[in-house]
């Protein structure tokens, strides 16, 4: 039997997954990290992407962050998110719309302050776009 470990995932405003896993891969400030059970403790910053978490039997299902924290307990993973949201849940088009809106808002900049707003909402539309590609091969769709 494969060890498993407790994961919430959890943002501000609800708690979107909850439950016993074998693996979560999260998209930290420093890198992609990947926790299995018995991982050592860990606080790190997430920047926007896909968390996978990995059940089992091998089921795996995928969260978009727009950021937050990971926290590594010794039985217990907590994804605390800015903004969290199932990857089937992305909304492409908006995604590509917010992707224009930050490009063209950094060719428009008028302050630093614009520009640092637009570079992370260009960001967040990057990653929730990857994220739904990686879904989509994933589906085989």
């Amino acid at each position: 039997m494969a060890m498993t470990m407790h994961v919430n995932i959890v943002s501000a405003e609800q708690e979107i997954f909850s439950g016993t896993v074998e693996q979560v891969i999260a998209p930290a400030k420093m890198g992609e990290v990947g926790i299995y059970p018995r991982h050592t403790q860990l606080l790190t910053p997430l920047k926007a992407g896909e968390v996978r978490v990995v059940k089992p039997g091998g089921e795996e299902e995928f969260y978009f962050v727009s950021g937050g924290m990971l926290e590594v307990q010794p039985h217990v993973v907590t994804v605390l998110a800015d903004t969290v949201l199932r990857a089937r849940d992305l909304d492409e088009a908006k995604a590509m719309e917010a992707k224009a809106r930050a490009e063209q808002a950094l060719q428009d900049r008028q302050s630093e302050v614009d520009y640092a707003t637009a570079e992370a909402e260009l960001a967040e539309a990057i990653a929730q776009l990857q994220t739904i590609q990686r879904l989509r091969k994933k589906l085989g769709k």
